[in-house]
């Protein structure tokens, strides 16, 4: 991977990656712009993350696969939070920017509570606000580089922040979660925060888009894969991630990731 400009080109087998950093204005809302072009027919397999992502395709055709039918996804598009893996193929040629939110951030963009995109995506233009995409679409398709889309998208998207308040509280839970590798007892949480459990996950479900439960899973999942699993055995793993038994460890990491323990350290993965 080298440095660029301030991105990060990634070029992979039939594929290149870019990373660009979002302006000081939207920092606080959008970790990253990913950029992702094809130039071979490719299948990745994603596994389950904290951030909504928003998908500007300006090049080709992208599809998810469910039950091995493939089914395309809108030229603009928003993906909620998942529990388990999703499988992308992208046509020769195909092309897309990725606006990767951090937790909590999509909000400040979206009026709808983002619980009703759990294992969805959904077209942009199904939202208030987002009706006139169109012509975003229309001028990422003509732009001659991807600097020029990410200058667009930003455009874009700072004409969609509304007057948003981040919520402290959520923004707490988080932190707290995150700290904990996804440990947490959440009845425990809401205590501490010093707000009853019924309240702390509503609020929880319409910001970040999952119930701190679900979130909390997610979390431990990818707390297990980034942490590396070789050196330990399973059983090792399994206790350390909280679980008291074995076959419960095997049957979450599978719905995750799509494959076992004992496959998924053999095998390439695209986090």
């Amino acid at each position: 991977m080298t440095s660029v400009e301030g991105k990060y080109v990634d070029k992979q087998e039939g594929m290149n990656m870019e990373v660009h950093f979002p302006s000081e204005l939207l920092r606080p809302f959008i970790k990253i712009y990913r950029v992702i072009e094809c130039l071979d027919e490719k299948l990745n397999s994603i596994l389950p993350d904290t951030s909504l992502v928003m998908a500007f395709r300006f090049q080709g055709q992208v599809n998810y696969l469910t039950n091995e039918v493939k089914v395309g996804l809108p030229s603009s598009s928003i993906s909620g939070l998942r529990k388990s893996r999703r499988l992308i193929n992208y046509s020769k040629g195909a092309a897309n920017i990725l606006v990767i939110f951090k937790e909590a951030g999509a909000n400040a963009f979206i009026k709808e509570p983002l619980n009703e995109l759990f294992q969805e995506s959904v077209p942009l233009d199904n939202f208030i606000g987002f009706k006139n995409i169109s012509d975003v679409e229309d001028q990422l398709a003509e732009a001659t580089n991807n600097t020029q889309r990410i200058n667009l998208i930003e455009q874009f998207l700072l004409s969609k922040l509304y007057n948003h308040k981040p919520d402290t509280l959520i923004l707490a839970s988080l932190e707290r979660i995150r700290l904990a590798n996804g440990l947490v007892s959440i009845k425990r949480l809401a205590s501490e925060l010093y707000v009853s459990l019924d309240a702390f996950e509503k609020r929880f479900r319409r910001m970040v888009g999952v119930s701190p439960k679900q979130f909390s899973y997610i979390t431990r999942m990818r707390s297990i894969l980034t942490q590396g699993m070789k050196g330990h055995t399973l059983t090792e793993v399994a206790l350390e991630a909280g679980y008291f038994d074995q076959p419960h460890f095997n049957k979450d990491f599978k719905l995750f990731t799509g494959q076992t323990p004992t496959d998924f350290m053999k095998s390439p993965y695209l986090m």
